[in-house]
């Protein structure tokens, strides 16, 4: 046996870190590297890079966990809309009582 196997995630959430990584990147690099003649980053290019990504890491991950704690009362929400409009639409595709069932059987003895 070869160990636990890491799963693979669906493909649009690999999409989605790729561009949130690549977006992280390039406003980084726009902020932070300011002369391209050198093939290294100077010291404090790095330093700001480095800041810059933390940062921008820092918040990503309060967003997640500010979303996380929302996601059940969305989640909940959504539940209630939905019953709602199913028991609606259930109300107006049903016959109102038995005044809607006597010309239907009246029609049927013709």
């Amino acid at each position: 046996s070869r160990g636990k196997r890491v799963p693979v995630p669906p493909l649009f959430q690999l999409r989605d870190f790729l561009l949130v990584y690549n977006r992280m990147t390039e406003l980084c690099f726009c902020h932070c590297v300011s002369n391209l003649n050198y093939r290294l980053l100077t010291g404090h290019e790095e330093t700001c890079l480095e800041s810059c990504a933390g940062k921008l890491v820092h918040a990503n991950h309060r967003l997640m966990r500010a979303y996380v704690a929302l996601m059940p009362s969305l989640v909940q929400r959504r539940a209630s809309d939905y019953e709602a409009s199913a028991a609606q639409a259930s109300q107006i595709s049903a016959p109102e009582g038995p005044a809607a069932v006597l010309p239907a059987l009246a029609g049927a003895g013709g």
